[in-house]
Order: C-alpha cells, then sequence, then structure tokens
C-alpha cells in the first residue's frame, strides 16, 4: 500500500530577542503574532495601537520577514517619525529598507520612480497650500473671467472645491451642486479653471498634497506593470490609525 508523503518547507530556529508575552498584554500580543493574512485591530484612545503596530513589525522581522517587504503606514509625519524610532530602538539596528511614513510621503516616494509614467518628470516640486492657492489665481487670471461681475469665488475656495472633486471621485459639477449651490450657474467656468490648473501643475512639474495621494492611485491602477511591482515587494501592508 502506498503512503503520501507531505514536505514541508525548511524553518530555521528562531531565538526572538524580545519576549512579547512580557512586553505585551494578551490582547497586544494575539494581534502581534496573528497569522499572515488581513487583521484589523480596534480600540480606543490610549490602548497601545502604535505600541502593537511596533512588536508586529519588530515580530515580523524577528520572523526573517525582509524589511523591504514591509510597508509601514500612517496619518502624521509624528507618529511615523516615531514608529520607525521606536521599531529601531527595539531591534537596536537601523533599518533602511523598511518603507515607513505618511500616505504623502510613501506616494512622493513612488511617484518619484514614475514620474514620467505620468508625464512628470522625477525632480517635481510639491506645492503647499499658499503655492496651490497662488497658482490657481494665475490661472483666474488667464481666464480673463470677470471676478467681480460674476462674484466668481476666490482661489482659496476653488481649491477647496477642487481638492474635495479629486478626493471624492467626485465632478467638480457634483460638488458644487451639493455643497457649493450659490456657484452652480459658474460650474462651466470653474470646469474651465480646474482644467488650466492641473496643465499648469503638469507645465511647471509641481504636484499639491492631494496629487501624491491620486496620482499614485492613478499609476497604479493604469499601470499593471507597476501595480504587480509592488503587489510582488511588499508583504505585508501594516496601517496606524486605519480610517
Amino acid at each position: 500500500m502506498s503512503r503520501d508523503y507531505v514536505l514541508q518547507p525548511f524553518r530555521p530556529a528562531i531565538n526572538p530577542q524580545i519576549d512579547y508575552a512580557r512586553e505585551l498584554n494578551e490582547q497586544q500580543l494575539a494581534a502581534v503574532t496573528a497569522e499572515p493574512g488581513p487583521s484589523l485591530v480596534i480600540a480606543g484612545a490610549g490602548s497601545g495601537k502604535t505600541r502593537t503596530l511596533t512588536y508586529r513589525v519588530a515580530y515580523l522581522l524577528e520572523q526573517g520577514i525582509p524589511a523591504d517587504r514591509i510597508l509601514l503606514l500612517t496619518f502624521t509625519n509624528k507618529a511615523a517619525g516615531e514608529m520607525m524610532r521606536r521599531v529601531t530602538d527595539l531591534l537596536g539596528q537601523e533599518l533602511r529598507e523598511l518603507w515607513g511614513g505618511t500616505f504623502h510621503s510613501i506616494g512622493n516616494r513612488v511617484l518619484r520612480l514614475h514620474a514620467s509614467l505620468l508625464g512628470y518628470e522625477r525632480d517635481f516640486t510639491i506645492m503647499d497650500r499658499d503655492d496651490a492657492k497662488h497658482l490657481v489665481a494665475t490661472c483666474v487670471a488667464e481666464s480673463e473671467i470677470d471676478v467681480k461681475a460674476t462674484r466668481f469665488p476666490k482661489a482659496e475656495v476653488l481649491g477647496d472645491i477642487f481638492s474635495k472633486a479629486i478626493n471624492t471621485h467626485q465632478t467638480v459639477a457634483e460638488i458644487l451642486g451639493k455643497e457649493y449651490g450659490f456657484f452652480d450657474e459658474l460650474a462651466p467656468q470653474i470646469e474651465d479653471i480646474g482644467k488650466r490648473y492641473v496643465a499648469r501643475k503638469r507645465a511647471t512639474n509641481a504636484m499639491d498634497f492631494d496629487d501624491l495621494l491620486a496620482l499614485w492611485l492613478k499609476l497604479l491602477q493604469d499601470h499593471a506593470d507597476v501595480r504587480e511591482q509592488y503587489q510582488r515587494r511588499f508583504q505585508f501592508l501594516l496601517v496606524d490609525e486605519y480610517q
């Protein structure tokens, strides 16, 4: 009678530097040592979410996961810097291969590598809110719209409208109809300014903060080879303060 044999993959002995059971409470330990796959940890303020995520990174690294297979994301520069520092302190070594930062900073990093696919140069500049407002105002001036006669929205308001449109995947007309009804009749002119603004950014090799997210998404949606490159690279994607 024949027998079936199953060859198990070789797993080297793991001798972790960190005593996770001593450092973490029961719930934190469960999250840190969870099997690979989607996990959602729901916890209130002060319960140690960032601590748990930091130890999760350390745990994965001690399990033999290469640092360059982990992507760590959060929403503020302060939180990103703190998490990267904590991981370094836990393991006692610099982890230059570990990608960690805010969504905007990682978007910037990815876009620098593939800018040409989006019609940009790799050395594009990033505009702050004041820069963006000034560029929108320039587009309005170029359009020769009589802003006083039409009670046209100011550059700052236009910037908010364009930002909401790009972040909610709606048209400018839809945003006007829902939130700026008093500008409804100006929709064609406002949409024209939006197109001018986008063209100006590309012509001057500049992106605003919304572009760092929206163009990063567009890059992955429109270019299968780039998308597959990052799908193959990152085995673990960890998000702090998931929203």
